[in-house]
């Protein structure tokens, strides 16, 4: 009786070189598939180190590139002050009085400003003769005031020579009545 019990052990033993032999062709395959699996997410994590690395370089390269002083700031005085009927029928008459600034940093825009000072006085008087009191009556209505008077400039400006001119228009003075 023992000879099938070898025979069974046999059987076992063969089984399972069997198995080792079917085993063995995969395992390379795929040890192959997990060490390609590992370079490409080495070489895509090393990329996107140095792209990320280089975008940091290039940012903080910016800033002192852009710390150059800019020209001086050069003005101009739109005299006498401008003073408008403002556009109300409360109260009677209502009076605007205001003093401006041009401000460039191009020398040759300043002498343009100078040339065309006279324009420029036209397109703001008719600009603030339509401007209503409640209108500038706070901080963010005198704001808008003096952005849409800076676009009017520039556009003449622009027009007139092409290119916008001023920088900056400051209110110096600010008086409603």
């Amino acid at each position: 009786m023992e000879l099938p019990l070898v025979a069974a052990a046999a059987d076992k033993t063969k089984k399972s070189a069997d198995k080792d032999k079917a085993a063995k062709p995969r395992s390379p395959m795929l040890i192959t598939a997990l060490v390609a699996v590992l370079a490409a997410g080495a070489a895509g994590g090393g990329a996107w180190y140095f792209a990320r690395s280089s975008q940091h370089d290039s940012t903080a390269a910016k800033p002192a590139a852009t710390k150059a002083v800019p020209a001086p700031a050069q003005y101009f005085g739109l005299e006498p002050p401008f003073v408008v009927n403002l556009n109300s029928s409360f109260d009677g008459p209502r009076y605007l009085q205001v003093e401006v600034q041009l401000m460039t940093r191009d020398p040759v825009a300043l002498e343009a400003i100078k040339l065309h000072a006279p324009a420029i006085r036209a397109k703001l008087l008719m600009l603030f003769s339509q401007v209503e009191p409640n209108q500038i009556a706070d901080r963010a209505g005198k704001e808008r005031l003096q952005a849409d008077s800076l676009a009017e400039v520039q556009k003449l400006l622009k027009a007139e020579t092409g290119k916008p001119g001023a920088d900056e228009l400051l209110f110096t003075s600010f008086v409603t009545q």
